[in-house]
C-alpha cells in the first residue's frame, strides 16, 4: 500500500481544494483554513468526551446531524470554549461567512477552533480575513500550516490504495490524552460509503489510533476528527477500513512524535491478552505514566516503573508470567529481572528517537498498541508560557 507525504494531502483527492492564510488572530502566522468539496459529501466526525466542550463542537455537530458537508472551517489560536452563547454564535457566523464566500448553505460548512481557552474570536478579523476565499481555494496550500498551535512540525498524509485515495491533515501537540486531545484531524476522501459507513469506520479507526495516544494525560475540550468523502470512487468498506487506520494512525504518531518538548516517540505493544480492553489499558497506561515518561527522556530502563504502570491499569494479568522487552531487548522475564540484563546498553539503545516497548502477558491472543512521547524540561517550560 503506496503512503506518502505530499503539499497537497487533503487536497490530493480529487475535487478537493484547501487554503491556509493569516487573518492577524497570530500575529505573523498563518491561523485560519479552509477546506472545501466542489460538491456535497457524506461525512461523519468524532468529538472529544471532556464534558466541557468547545463551541464548534456543538456548532458542528448540528451540521452534522443530516451526515453531509461541503467545506471545513478552522481557526487556529483562540479555541473559543467557555465563552457562552457569544461564542455559539459566533462559530454560527463563522459558518455564515465561509458559505457566503463559497456559494454554499452555512449548514454544510463545518467549524473547528484550536488555541487558548476562555478567549472570544476576534470576529472582525474573520469578517475581514474571509473575503475572497473562494478564489484562494487551491491543490497547493497551506492548510496544515494553518492548523497549528504549538505544534513544531505540520502534520499531513496521503494514502492510495486501489481505486480511491484519503488525504488528511491534523494538528495536535499538547493538552494530548483521548478520548480524544487538543488535537484536530480533517480527512478527505473519494471513496464511495455513505454516511453511517463513514462514521462506523471512523470510530473503528480512532480506537485503534488517537484513542491510543497520550502525551500528558489531559483531555482537550476542542478534538475533533472530520472524514468527508465526495463519493467518486468505488471502494470495498473492508479495504477503506484497512486504509483509514492506517491513515489515523500515521497521523497519531506524529502527533505523538511532536508532544510538547518531546524527544522521542514512544510505541507500547501489549500482546497475548485475555482482552483486548486489557490490551488497550495497559498501553494506554505506559505511555500516560509521567514517571515512566521522564524514564524515557533519561535513557533509563527502569523496568520497574513500567510494572507499576501495568499494575495500575486494572487490567486482567499475572505477575509470574509477563515479560518485558525494551528497545527488542528482554529486561524482565516472568515477572522478574531477566538474568542478561545490560542496563548500560539497554541506555543506549534508549537514545534512539524512537523507543519501543513490548509486553508479552502471555495469557491470551489479544493485542493492542499506543503511542506516546518522553516528558522533558521543555513541556515545561511550553506550558508555563502558553497563556501569557
Amino acid at each position: 500500500m503506496a503512503v506518502k507525504t505530499t503539499g497537497r494531502n487533503v487536497a490530493a483527492v480529487d475535487g478537493f481544494t484547501a487554503l491556509g492564510k493569516s487573518i492577524g488572530i497570530k500575529k505573523g502566522k498563518r491561523d485560519f483554513a479552509v477546506i472545501h468539496s466542489s460538491k456535497i459529501c457524506n461525512a461523519a466526525a468524532v468529538y472529544t468526551r471532556n464534558k466541557v466542550k468547545g463551541a464548534p463542537i456543538y456548532v458542528t455537530k448540528k451540521h452534522l446531524e443530516k451526515g453531509t458537508a461541503q467545506a471545513i472551517a478552522v481557526i487556529s489560536g483562540v479555541a473559543n470554549v467557555a465563552t457562552g452563547r457569544r461564542g455559539i454564535r459566533d462559530a454560527f457566523e463563522i459558518c455564515e461567512l465561509v458559505a457566503e464566500e463559497l456559494w454554499l448553505r452555512p449548514e454544510d460548512v463545518l467549524v473547528a477552533s484550536t488555541g487558548v481557552i476562555g478567549k472570544y474570536i476576534p470576529m472582525d478579523l474573520v469578517r475581514k480575513g474571509v473575503v475572497g476565499i473562494g478564489k484562494k481555494l487551491k491543490r497547493d496550500h497551506h492548510a496544515a500550516e494553518a492548523i497549528m498551535t504549538t505544534d513544531t512540525v505540520k502534520k499531513e498524509i496521503v494514502v492510495k490504495s486501489g481505486n480511491f485515495t484519503i488525504g488528511a491533515i491534523a494538528k495536535g501537540s499538547g493538552m494530548i490524552c483521548p478520548n480524544m486531545a487538543t488535537m484536530l484531524c480533517f480527512i478527505t476522501t473519494d471513496a464511495s460509503l455513505s454516511s453511517a459507513e463513514l462514521k462506523a469506520c471512523l470510530v473503528n479507526s480512532v480506537n485503534e489510533s488517537f484513542n491510543m495516544l497520550s502525551v500528558d494525560r489531559d483531555t482537550s475540550t476542542s478534538d475533533m476528527v472530520v472524514v468527508m468523502s465526495n463519493c467518486t470512487r468505488k471502494a470495498d468498506k473492508k479495504d477503506f477500513q484497512e486504509t483509514l487506520t492506517i491513515v489515523c494512525k500515521e497521523m497519531a504518531k506524529k502527533i505523538a512524535a511532536d508532544g510538547e518538548g518531546a524527544t522521542k516517540l514512544v510505541e507500547v505493544t501489549v500482546k497475548n491478552a485475555k482482552t483486548k480492553n486489557d490490551a488497550r489499558s495497559i498501553a494506554k497506561e505506559i505511555v500516560s505514566s509521567n514517571l515512566m515518561k521522564c524514564a524515557l527522556f533519561g535513557n533509563d530502563p527502569n523496568w520497574g516503573r513500567i510494572l507499576s504502570a501495568i499494575g495500575n491499569s486494572h487490567a486482567y494479568f499475572r505477575e509470574k508470567k509477563l515479560d518485558v522487552f525494551l528497545q527488542n531487548k528482554q529486561i524482565v522475564k516472568n515477572g522478574v529481572e531477566a538474568s542478561d540484563f545490560d542496563g548500560k546498553l539497554i541506555s543506549r539503545l534508549m537514545k534512539n528517537d524512537k523507543v519501543n516497548i513490548i509486553i508479552d502477558l502471555k495469557i491470551g491472543k489479544e493485542e493492542a498498541t499506543a503511542y506516546g512521547c518522553d516528558m522533558s524540561y521543555d513541556y515545561v517550560t511550553i506550558n508555563a508560557d502558553y497563556h501569557t
